[in-house]
């Protein structure tokens, strides 16, 4: 099959996204946001506002509070380690009484022209009385910091443990030898291709409210809107067709999308904002922003006792419904990585600061645990002079044990992480590493080599109570394939298709998929976590299986056979021994409706685990700086694979996104709470060319806990890539005396710690 299903209609520029939405009747709406990072609001005065022309209304969010809004929901997936309930620090739809955040939306104005409400905007007059904004988790727990939510003492949202604490006391007691690492994982901003847009529309006729979003899949969504706005998830509807990416930071309800549906209903016609790039910055959750600290306990032969994590999360003004589940589950999920140890300990702290939220951003925790991990064992190896990769196999977890149960409840089910290590390194010529790393001093470059053995759970839980895969079939013999879970740039029409075909016999390219149709109200769980293909995929696997099944009593009574006699291959059914058949699509046409099916309320599939092994060579200018990724090898167990060109562009993609992380990106607050990398004049992303010399293959250990045998694909190029990369540059700068650096390694940055190392 030449390219995917969407891709035709994606490159000629016929793709709908949310901001290519109107309705009959449409306004306009412009979000008036804070221009400080924490205030109490005195007053806003909006008459000045509501007599300039077009101006239909200015909502505030006390209107908001006095219609009955309430704030959006936060999961709390971990209570503190006395057993007590997550702190509150609950997010208006727009502003009240305080804003603890730049760009904190404090009103709404409508008008009949997006122009309109933007000039509008400026004569909205507010007074504010300005508190003392703390920007850093350290600094929000220190005493007598500002406090951002009376429901939050001390700023402190959440103090958790996991894994066994005894066990792993015992363990470093017994050590012959404990390493340490701590780094810091720096703050990113997702920047989707596609800025944030919402129209919110309202049906009095059925007391339906509808939002056109940005979404990641409308079951979440639709359940925190309806919690603020108080109404049952069944009168909310998300509609959306194409989304220019996600990543985790479309995954949420926003502030906005709340007091667009009620300016809709107020004023009885939709209301359509389509937001910038600078609102990207000062609007969507960012990411990361953690401290962290490890421990390792060795025995004398160098193997793992112990481990022990220590995170601090900064999340932001407010908890995003997705940002403790980041920072709890995706921290201590894998908690002992690719090592057979069982004594194992994590504490985290989340944290309020006057910064924008934090939550999901590919990978959603999972980088940050192994960026954590797979640097202190990398830091081990060193210590103890032994190859990085040697002392990884030393302490791997053998295929014979499995499945393995870590300390804390989850279950590798399968995966042979020594056959992926050999692969890599025999594909990244590790032996001969010393040759090139001479070659390149020689031309006056120092060479780095990192690697990475990381594993991930995939699909951990999930939000809704099953997949919903819905089966129409047209008039023409098409098959229509219904679900609520959203693609954003992942190829769900070309993989679903696929699934289908296998099982039906009929061509991929009479499959097509819709999602979020706005006369629909599916149950499924959203694009997220690296979850769609086993979750999604195995009931759409599973559905297309009951269809075919349904089929053998039409074929019978079509051909005028006994039930037991049909028998179906590849979208045929034919009585057994002989030349009688019916194809599927004739059946669909001679009963029409017959073969539709509704496919729900089954169990979902579990968590699957990802791992793999990825190697990074890297060269560093010492006179500028500038470091160049030479060479990356990533081999991967992502299980069975139905599209290779699929799994490999999203692994390009992933290790493409942790380069960036690790080599340009940082999100960067002054004292004052003001974001200083507010445009792409100071965030560089990730580009082209950013990662030389890529080779992706993988080493299939295909899972059993789901019937296409597949494992997550979407995050593991950011999970592996970032220690990685990171490893190899450390590995460059300690020939040059440099023995401790944090990302990001810019130019500026690599060049200052080489200074630094020779004065």
């Amino acid at each position: 099959m030449k390219g995917r299903l969407e891709d035709q209609r994606m490159l000629t520029g016929r793709g709908r996204y949310v901001s290519d939405w109107s309705l009959p009747g449409q306004a306009a709406g412009h979000f008036l946001r804070s221009d400080r990072a924490h205030a109490k609001i005195v007053s806003i005065q909006i008459e000045e506002a509501l007599e300039r022309p077009g101006v239909l209304a200015v909502l505030t969010g006390q209107e908001l509070v006095d219609a009955g809004l309430k704030p959006i929901p936060a999961a709390a997936p971990f209570k503190w380690k006395d057993g007590s309930a997550q702190r509150l620090a609950q997010r208006p739809s727009l502003a009240h009484e305080v804003v603890r955040h730049v760009g904190e939306p404090v009103a709404l104005i409508v008008a009949e022209t997006a122009v309109q409400a933007q000039d509008a905007a400026e004569a909205v007059m507010v007074e504010y009385e300005d508190l003392p904004p703390v920007t850093t988790a350290a600094e929000a727990m220190a005493p007598g910091a500002p406090q951002l939510h009376a429901g939050a003492p001390g700023n402190l949202v959440l103090d958790f443990v996991g894994g066994d604490e005894a066990a792993t006391n015992a363990a470093f007691a017994r050590a012959t030898k404990v390493v340490k690492l701590s780094a810091y994982h720096s703050r990113v901003i997702g920047n989707p291709m596609e800025p944030r847009a919402a129209m919110g529309s309202y049906d009095p006729a059925r007391d339906l409210y509808f939002l056109h979003g940005t979404t990641q899949g409308t079951g979440p969504m639709r359940g925190q809107l309806s919690a603020v706005l108080g109404v049952p998830p069944e009168k909310v509807r998300i509609v959306a067709e194409e989304v220019g990416g996600g990543f985790g930071v479309r995954f949420n309800a926003y502030p906005e999308y709340g007091a667009l549906l009620y300016a809709a209903k107020k004023l009885g016609r939709p209301v359509k904002w389509v937001g910038t790039r600078s609102e990207v910055f000062l609007g969507d959750e960012q990411a990361r922003d953690i401290h962290h600290s490890g421990e390792l306990a060795l025995d004398k032969d160098g193997r793992i006792l112990g481990m022990r994590f220590d995170y601090l999360s900064n999340m932001g003004a407010y908890v995003a419904f997705t940002g403790t589940v980041v920072n709890t589950l995706g921290l201590v999920n894998v908690n002992c990585g690719v090592y057979d140890v069982q004594a194992v300990h994590v504490h985290g702290r989340l944290v309020l600061t006057n910064t924008i939220p934090t939550a999901a951003y590919r990978g959603a925790g999972r980088p940050v645990a192994s960026y954590a991990l797979e640097r202190l064992i990398d830091e081990a190896a060193r210590e103890l002079g032994l190859d990085p990769a040697e002392f990884r196999r030393r302490n791997m977890i053998q295929p014979a044990k499995m499945p393995y149960k870590l300390v804390g409840g989850s279950e590798y089910d399968s995966g042979d992480f020594e056959a992926v290590m050999d692969k890599a390194l025999a594909s990244a010529d590790w032996k001969n590493f010393s040759k090139r790393r001479k070659e390149a001093a020689a031309r006056g470059r120092l060479r780095g080599r990192g690697i990475a053995t990381y594993i991930e759970m995939t699909a951990p839980g999930g939000f809704a109570p099953y997949d919903q895969a819905h089966f129409t079939w047209e008039n023409d013999g098409t098959l229509t394939l219904r679900t609520a879970s959203h693609n954003h740039g992942q190829g769900h029409e070309t993989t679903f298709a696929q699934i289908v075909s296998k099982v039906l016999g009929i061509p991929v390219d009479r499959v097509r998929l819709r999602t979020s149709e706005a006369e629909h109200n599916f149950v499924a769980n959203p694009t997220g976590g690296s979850r769609t293909l086993h979750g999604l995929g195995s009931a759409m696997h599973w559905a297309a299986q009951e269809v075919a099944k349904n089929g053998i009593d039409l074929a019978a009574e079509h051909l005028e056979s006994a039930v037991q006699d049909i028998e179906f291959d590849l979208g045929t059914y034919r009585i057994k021994g002989t030349d009688r058949k019916v194809r599927i699509e004739e059946l669909v046409k001679k009963y029409p409706g017959r073969l539709d099916l509704d496919f729900k309320e089954r169990p979902k599939v579990p968590a699957t685990f990802p791992n793999g092994c990825h190697v990074a060579e890297v060269e560093i200018d010492p006179e500028t700086g500038e470091c160049d990724i030479v060479s990356y090898v990533a081999c991967d167990d992502v299980g069975n694979i139905i599209n290779h060109q699929i799994v490999e562009g999203q692994m390009q993609g992933g290790v493409t996104q942790g380069a960036g992380h690790i080599f340009l990106e940082q999100g960067v607050y002054d004292a004052s709470g003001q974001l200083l990398t507010g445009s792409f004049m100071d965030y560089a992303m990730p580009r082209a060319g950013l990662v030389g010399g890529l080779t992706v293959t993988d080493h299939a250990v295909p899972t059993a806990t789901n019937p296409l045998g597949a494992k997550g694909v979407g995050e593991g190029g950011v999970t592996g890539s970032m220690p990685a990369l990171m490893n190899a540059v450390l590995d460059a700068l300690r020939s040059a005396g440099v023995n401790k650096f944090d990302m990001p390694a810019s130019p500026h940055r690599i060049w200052r710690a080489l200074q630094d190392a020779r004065r």
